[in-house]
């Protein structure tokens, strides 16, 4: 007869699953996340981002690990260390690394395949005042920036 999970164990396998539901929501398009799939994604913010899940969000962009590191306003040390001691993100850090997933999915649906989206990052942008959008991504508000102006070119204006 196989032995049940003690409680503790049994918590780490729910949150290992929450975890990997919130950044399923993630990768969907973000104006289809009912509220149930917010509070998902909340949840899994306050828990933290572990570097398991973190790698494979890592591998289907072309972002480099010092790229992240900026993003996350972070060392590559610190970066190395977490992935070492396979530690889990702070809040704020996961709430980045789920943000910049949203807007990816928003990128990929709007520019129809990554690609695109990727070299739309890397292209300096008239309407974001001549700067890189990629450059952006160091924070909440470039993020939401970025965010909008998908939706506007989504939209067809794109002036």
């Amino acid at each position: 007869m196989k032995k049940s999970k003690t409680f503790p164990e049994r918590e780490a396998v729910l949150h290992k699953v929450e975890e990997q539901m919130a950044v399923y929501h993630t990768s969907a398009v973000y104006t289809s996340v009912d509220d149930r799939g917010v509070f998902s994604i909340i949840d899994s913010i306050n828990r933290g981002i572990s570097f398991a899940s973190f790698e494979n969000i890592i591998k289907k962009y072309s972002f480099s690990l010092q790229n992240w590191a900026d993003f996350l306003h972070i060392s590559n040390k610190t970066l190395s260390r977490y992935q070492k001691e396979s530690k889990t993100f702070d809040a704020l850090q996961s709430e980045r690394i789920l943000q910049i997933e949203i807007l990816y999915s928003k990128g990929e649906e709007v520019f129809g395949d990554r690609e695109n989206f990727t070299k739309w990052l890397e292209t300096s942008n008239l309407a974001l005042g001549d700067i890189l959008p990629l450059d952006l991504l160091r924070t909440s508000f470039g993020i939401q920036l970025l965010m909008d102006e998908l939706t506007r070119i989504e939209h067809g204006v794109l002036a």
